[in-house]
């Protein structure tokens, strides 16, 4: 697929680029093939949500900005597909909350450690932590490779924000206690479910909408962050996704058809 064949006035522009951009980073070495079966995965819930960033999400989003914001050894937490979609927006985020960035990966070797950590430096990060011989902390709950983590990060991190993120590791994380930001298009998955905040979005919109709020609530006192957080239900958000995928099945069903933001008449 070239740029040349994305026109711009194509009713998928946005996705087309999307999938072009999760392609190239294959071939780098930085998002695995199981990376492009997943994101397919969660594309088909963001057509059931409506591709667009809902009140409900937006409430999740502010939740975990007060959460990174209110912690005290924040980690935002890395794979591939994340560092190849919204790289820059994670580092921007790290650096108004605070936070520490750790590569985490399912499918780990050293080469793709390195061309993650390569692509963050390059999109401004200082220390990234979790590449090579610095992942020599275990969580045994995991049997996976995402088992290896940093002593300076997730292993001593009270909250770890773990975008496109599989349900082993988020239920470990928080049987240890750890406060856990999801970002899923599934309601349903058991990353969703275990996770104290679940963002149900589309992490190219969920990121930079997070990195917005977050400039805004940094200078805000503890007590106002707490509210936020005391505020938010994980399972009343998770169930106001599902019943927002429902409404607009149910839409659809009537109409017959289905239409994308860029075509007239969408809602």
């Amino acid at each position: 697929m070239n740029e040349t064949t994305i026109k711009t006035k194509h009713p998928r522009a946005e996705s087309l680029s999307i999938r072009k951009r999760l392609i190239q980073h294959y071939k780098s070495g930085i998002v695995a093939d199981a990376g492009l079966f997943a994101h397919g995965r969660g594309e088909a819930f963001d057509y059931l949500l409506g591709e667009k960033t809902g009140d409900n999400a937006l409430k999740a989003i502010k939740a975990a900005a007060a959460m990174l914001l209110n912690a005290e050894h924040p980690v935002i937490s890395v794979n591939g597909n994340a560092a190849a979609l919204v790289g820059k927006d994670i580092v921007e985020l790290a650096q108004v909350t605070k936070s520490k960035i750790e590569v985490n990966l399912f499918y780990r070797s050293t080469k793709r450690e390195i061309a993650i950590e390569t692509l963050l430096s390059e999109a401004g990060a200082g220390k990234v932590l979790g590449v090579g011989k610095a992942a020599s902390g275990r969580i045994h709950e995991i049997g996976s490779e995402r088992r290896r983590v940093d002593p300076e990060g997730i292993l001593v991190a009270d909250v770890v924000m773990v975008p496109l993120e599989d349900g082993d590791r988020t239920e470990a994380l928080a049987k240890m206690k750890k406060n856990v930001i999801a970002v899923d298009l599934n309601p349903l998955s058991r990353t969703a479910q275990f996770a104290t905040v679940t963002i149900v979005d589309n992490i190219v919109r969920a990121m930079p909408a997070l990195v917005r709020i977050a400039q805004k609530l940094k200078n805000e006192d503890r007590s106002r962050l707490q509210a936020i957080i005391a505020d938010f239900s994980n399972k009343e958000s998770l169930s106001e996704a599902i019943r927002l995928i429902n409404r607009r099945l149910s839409q659809l069903a009537e109409k017959g058809t289905y239409l994308t933001p860029s075509q007239k008449g969408w809602t």
